[in-house]
């Protein structure tokens, strides 16, 4: 098996473990027994396991983007409130995936990250800025970054809770209600922000 295949076979097999198991699912040892390859050899092949984890990270983020690209409503308020549920069905449906790439952030927070992985981010934010610029013509552009950037601390803050029952104990309203509420409240709040 040549280098690029063993990698592809033992990130497969570790999204394999993450999707049954969580992140604890996740170790060296854990990686070897599934895989039939060497601890040696996945760290040969990664360097270490943060490493492979921003791999299945990185994996997890690209596929939010595409589902967020699918979206083609031509209404920038519905288009953003289609990226929100978007979003959040995303998160529900990875939850595994989604509180891995949740808790590297938190735990990893001076962690630097390839550009690769920064222009998915990037194009995720893009996403929320474009649709922002276009509801709110007049604020201006430092604003307007703020803005989305907040949007979308907010929104990866929040997908903590989804990934876990929490909301689910203190309210019986949804998750999806929750994010979408968030969101059109906080776009009633920048109709404030546009005129001062």
């Amino acid at each position: 098996m040549s280098k690029d295949n063993i990698q592809e076979f033992l990130v497969e097999t570790g999204r394999m473990l993450i999707k049954q198991g969580g992140i604890d699912s996740l170790t060296a040892r854990k990686l070897s027994e599934a895989s039939g390859c060497s601890v040696g050899t996945i760290y040969n092949q990664f360097g270490n396991m943060d490493n492979f984890i921003l791999i299945q990270n990185y994996m997890t983020l690209d596929g939010l983007l595409k589902i967020l690209l699918s979206v083609k409503e031509p209404e920038a308020y519905q288009r953003l409130n289609l990226y929100v549920e978007k979003f959040t069905n995303y998160v529900l449906e990875n939850r595994n995936f989604w509180f891995m790439v949740f808790s590297f952030h938190l735990k990893n927070s001076e962690w630097h990250f390839s550009m690769t992985y920064l222009r998915c981010v990037s194009a995720i934010v893009g996403l929320f800025d474009k649709t922002i610029k276009e509801l709110y013509p007049r604020l201006k552009n430092k604003k307007r970054q703020v803005c989305s950037q907040v949007l979308w601390i907010t929104l990866f803050s929040l997908s903590s809770l989804l990934t876990t029952s929490s909301l689910e104990t203190y309210s019986k309203i949804g998750q999806t209600k929750v994010c979408k509420f968030l969101i059109n409240t906080y776009l009633t709040g920048m109709k404030v922000l546009e005129k001062v």
